[in-house]
């Protein structure tokens, strides 16, 4: 199934991992959301669970090791072209994840990782992809 335009829905998972009151974020290097931040993640491959699913885009894109724990919420990012039609259309799961080991690389499809506080969150500098703040306030505040 593509990722662009797809016959339906595609289930992705987000992973939030919270060490020292900051989250973890990644620079995304592809569409969509290229040059934004936000959790690192991907799509639940066919047998996966939600969990093994964040466990492994986690550890793919950044080389970090953890638990999965539950899953903190559920949205869909819908994107569409000019003409108006459904350019992507994922159902994002985002499961809080409990650091274990390993610090953080840059890998797969992630240009740069870093850790980040709410205050640099907000700043309008920083470019995010949506959410980002709703979801770092769940886990932080």
């Amino acid at each position: 199934m593509p990722r662009q335009y797809p016959a339906h829905p595609l289930p992705g998972v987000l992973a939030l991992v919270v060490r020292d009151r900051r989250v973890l974020m990644v620079l995304r290097a592809k569409e969509p959301d290229k040059g934004k931040w936000g959790f690192p993640g991907g799509l639940i491959e066919i047998g996966e669970t939600t969990a093994e699913a964040a466990r492994r885009e986690l550890r793919e894109e950044t080389g970090l090791v953890a638990d999965a724990g539950r899953v903190i919420d559920v949205f869909d990012v819908i994107t569409r072209d000019p003409e108006g039609r459904v350019r992507y259309h994922f159902v994002l799961n985002v499961v809080q994840c409990h650091w274990r080991s390993g610090e953080a690389v840059a890998g797969d499809d992630a240009a740069e990782v870093g850790w980040y506080g709410l205050a640099e969150i907000d700043d309008p500098g920083l470019p995010c992809s949506s959410n980002v703040g709703r979801l770092a306030r769940m886990v932080l505040a």
